[in-house]
């Protein structure tokens, strides 16, 4: 550290809540630079001495150390960067200061801080897409500080992007940020990559607002929050900075903001009214970078085309950022690999310890100044708080239901598998249903919000390639081949399992149809409900035919019983399974596969309160190419209080 350094603050206290301005959270814009700055400065510590890297503690990604001391630099420089560029280069800690030295000791090819070089498919691609858009936001106290010679030398590394090939997913943008900053700089770039990027796109645009990651061939469907916090805020953003450039980039603009209208009315009811949002795909170590598609719709040609008011996309983006902070997951100013706690088994091994520091795209709003709306009118309660809702989202085939009463927001899932080849079970896409309140267990054979069919050593069945069905209005369906190890081919399964969904107010009603051929051996279906966890064991109440399997955590509550088909009731137990606690647990069905046609139906609840209904009377009627089944929900005193029908097409 040189007399000319900032200083660098070890501790940095959060503003006092306004609860005049932000009812619901306490947060303000104050709280958000605040909240950047506890990172940069806690990640600030671990710089090198060239501060050309920030290496960080923690098990290395697969692409090595080097790679991850890049991501560290990459990845704080773009929360620097929104932080200083929102305040109009005001930057009281200094943090430019490291990250212009950095800069300049990373892109120096005989530094001993060198970084790596920029390949085919090589990590460094993502990173230069972080760089590249820190360097556009802080151009004016940055970029136009340096040399001649020190851009050109930064852009030297950077043209490394211009000569190699992306993964066909959402990769193929950061190339389109870089090749667009190179040509804003007055650089050799590759325009083609744009071109390629964004034609890309359009490939993968499913209507809707909603965006596949990558298409693989056709091999599964690739649903998650990429298309939130990659497929749709890269366009935006270059829409943005390449309107004077591109001629294109105007009119791509506004079809990207009237995207991200539609798909925004399917991403607010993503998250929970504690913040969280639903727990479901790939890169979740990512947290609330989930919100940046909500600030997003109010910058540039998408501002205030969306379906939410300023004070909504506050409540919900502070919401999600005060869950985390707050709930353990910078122990010391750093952001766990993990959920909330630090939690291995959900970490792909693409990640590493910086790798979290993609959170980052939560501070895009501070590019909306400090009059804009978002930041001063009150805040209004979140679409899950205002009022229940049953929501189909085509594209994904999801339905997307929430309750009012204890704010909780679950995804029925008939669409989302990241299925590429025979391989393991993928607790992060292949369940049947994903809350804001609650995890997927990681316990090897799938059990919660998974049916399964049990082979004669009782392994389960996992859910494999995820093909849709037809189905009735806020209903969806799907099939799959089951499979029972790593390396079957869920195309040679002589087995199809189809399922239907429906819910409302905290029930869902699922039926599942079970096919086999003659081959196939007799097995029993196995069908787990939602899965509590906490510090101390989920309190189970005895399970039975008649009463299911209840079960309550930390003033969750939790239930499945069994409609048709099953003749046993349990409760499946698991530690170390759950990132949302030590001990988990979930309900359990079972019943015997009955010739070649069988079918099996239940009622599973997830709530704040204990269940009140239970489930009545069954008409099903299966003409074998139809299935319809309508459920009466009985109250506590017997009676009718609501009914639930589904029906969906069964597999040809």
């Amino acid at each position: 550290m040189t007399a000319h350094d900032p200083p660098q603050h070890r501790s940095f206290a959060m503003p006092e809540p306004d609860f005049a301005l932000s009812p619901i959270t306490g947060w303000t814009r104050a709280h958000w630079l605040a909240f950047a700055d506890q990172q940069l400065l806690a990640a600030r510590r671990h710089f090198t001495p060239g501060r050309a890297l920030i290496r960080l503690p923690g098990r290395p990604s697969w692409s090595g150390e080097l790679s991850d001391g890049l991501e560290g630099f990459a990845r704080t420089f773009m929360l620097a960067a929104f932080r200083v560029a929102g305040e109009q280069g005001d930057d009281p800690h200094g943090h430019l200061v490291f990250y212009r030295a950095g800069l300049l000791e990373g892109t120096r090819p005989d530094s001993g801080e060198s970084w790596p070089p920029i390949v085919d498919r090589s990590q460094p691609i993502v990173e230069a897409a972080s760089v590249a858009l820190g360097l556009q936001l802080t151009k004016p106290w940055l970029w136009d500080t340096l040399t001649e010679g020190e851009q050109r030398q930064v852009a030297a590394w950077l043209q490394g992007s211009s000569r190699s090939e992306a993964w066909d997913n959402n990769w193929v943008l950061f190339q389109v940020l870089v090749a667009e900053f190179l040509a804003g700089a007055g650089f050799e770039h590759n325009a083609a990559q744009i071109k390629h990027g964004l034609s890309r796109l359009e490939d993968w645009y499913e209507g809707g607002g909603w965006y596949r990651d990558g298409d693989n061939h056709g091999t599964g469907d690739f649903f998650d929050y990429y298309c939130g916090w990659a497929l749709h805020l890269y366009p935006v953003l270059w829409a943005g900075v390449a309107s004077g450039r591109d001629p294109e980039a105007e009119a791509l603009g506004e079809r990207y903001a009237g995207r991200l209208a539609e798909f925004l009315a399917d991403h607010a009811l993503f998250f929970g009214g504690h913040g969280s949002p639903v727990f479901q795909g790939r890169s979740l170590i990512y947290r609330h970078a989930a919100v940046a598609p909500l600030f997003l719709g109010f910058l540039g040609a998408s501002s205030g085309s969306g379906p939410l008011t300023p004070g909504q996309t506050r409540r919900i983006a502070s919401g999600a950022a005060k869950f985390f902070r707050e709930g353990g997951s910078y122990p010391d100013g750093l952001p766990t690999l993990g959920w909330r706690d630090a939690f291995e088994p959900m970490v792909q091994s693409y990640s590493g310890p910086a790798s979290p520091f993609w959170t980052s795209k939560a501070f895009v709003g501070l590019l909306l100044p400090a009059t804009h709306p978002v930041w001063t009118a009150v805040e209004e309660p979140a679409p899950v708080e205002a009022a229940d809702h049953l929501r189909h989202a085509a594209a994904p085939n999801y339905l997307l239901h929430s309750t009012a009463s204890d704010g909780i927001a679950r995804v029925l899932n008939h669409g989302s598998d990241k299925y590429y080849a025979p391989g393991p079970d993928d607790p992060h896409y292949r369940r049947l249903a994903y809350s804001s309140h609650t995890a997927p267990m990681f316990s090897g054979d799938p059990v919660d919000n998974h049916f399964a069919v049990l082979n004669s050593l009782g392994v389960s069945s996992r859910r494999s390639r995820i093909l849709r069905l037809e189905a009735g209005p806020l209903q969806a369906a799907s099939w799959h081949r089951p499979v029972w190890s790593d390396v079957e081919d869920q195309a040679e399964s002589p087995w199809r399992v189809a399922s239907g969904t429906t819910a409302r107010g905290g029930y869902e009603l699922r039926v599942h149809l079970v096919e086999r051929d003659g081959t196939a051996p007799a097995g029993t279906a196995r069908e787990g409900g939602y899965a509590l966890a906490g510090s101390v064991p989920p309190v189970a109440s005895v399970p039975s035919l008649a009463a299911g399997a209840v079960l309550s955590a930390d003033l969750l509550h939790a239930a499945i019983w069994p409609v048709h088909g099953y003749s046993g009731v349990d409760t499946f137990t698991a530690e170390g399974a759950s990132p949302l606690g030590q001990h988990a647990a979930c309900g359990v069905l079972e019943g015997a596969v009955n010739g070649n046609r069988s079918v099996f139906a239940s009622l599973v609840y997830l709530g704040g309160t204990v269940p009140e209904l239970r489930p009545g009377r069954l008409e099903l009627n299966d003409d074998g190419a139809r299935l319809s089944a309508s459920l009466v929900l009985a109250g506590p005193d017997g009676g009718v209080a609501d009914t639930l029908e589904l029906e969906f097409s069964t597999p040809a």
